[in-house]
């Protein structure tokens, strides 16, 4: 098979996904939620969960095909009535959980260790941010493994959410540089070839699923 330039940039996005959820609890602006798809996408984050418990549901199907740029239709969304429920499905499927809050027993993101082999559910991290006002909700924060803030020097002690969400994911990107990076599962890539069809063909979708190999 001949590939298009198309196809190779969706072999080259797809080989360099990675391991791990980006959770937003009650995140309430759309333009945020919309700049957060963007830069999962960047990043290489495949999939976003949401939870709503409080503030009116985003569809994020139907947000940001500007302000993200479409990048929602290359990601994986779930949606949660609550915390728990979200928790619950996380540690079922061997994540760790990091709330972001200032708190006195939360680590700096720079000494916190992201970086870990893909191994006997190691590596397989969920990063859960609150809604732009309240922040995390107590729930959110007693049921994550570890809390972890970003030091600030400013006057504001405080960023925006989609500014929060950024931060983080560049610097367990930038931890997880190296041959040892966890990449996303064989279950997340099929969900990813299944997005692709929004930009290819049939024809080019079924020559690229035959000739696409697994590791």
């Amino acid at each position: 098979m001949e590939n298009t330039s198309r196809q190779k940039k969706i072999f080259k996005v797809l080989e360099n996904r990675q391991e791990g959820v980006i959770v937003l609890e009650n995140i309430a602006d759309p333009h945020n939620a919309a700049a957060v798809w963007r830069t999962a996408d960047a990043f290489g984050f495949q999939k976003i969960y949401l939870v709503y418990s409080k503030e009116k549901v985003i569809n994020p199907k139907k947000i940001g095909k500007a302000s993200s740029s479409s990048a929602n239709k290359w990601l994986s969304f779930k949606i949660f009535k609550n915390i728990d429920e979200c928790y619950r499905e996380l540690r079922k499927d061997g994540y760790k959980i990091y709330a972001t809050v200032l708190d006195e027993k939360a680590k700096e993101i720079r000494e916190t260790r992201f970086c870990q082999r893909l191994q006997r559910g190691k590596g397989k991290i969920a990063i859960v941010l609150g809604n732009e006002h309240r922040g995390l909700s107590e729930e959110a924060i007693k049921g994550a493994d570890e809390k972890v803030y970003i030091p600030m020097k400013g006057m504001v002690q405080s960023l925006n959410i989609s500014v929060t969400a950024a931060i983080f994911m560049y610097e367990v990107d930038r931890q997880r540089n190296h041959p040892l990076t966890p990449s996303l599962t064989k279950e997340g890539k099929n969900n990813f070839l299944e997005k692709k069809k929004y930009s290819l063909g049939k024809k080019e979708t079924e020559e690229l699923e035959k000739e696409f190999k697994w590791e």
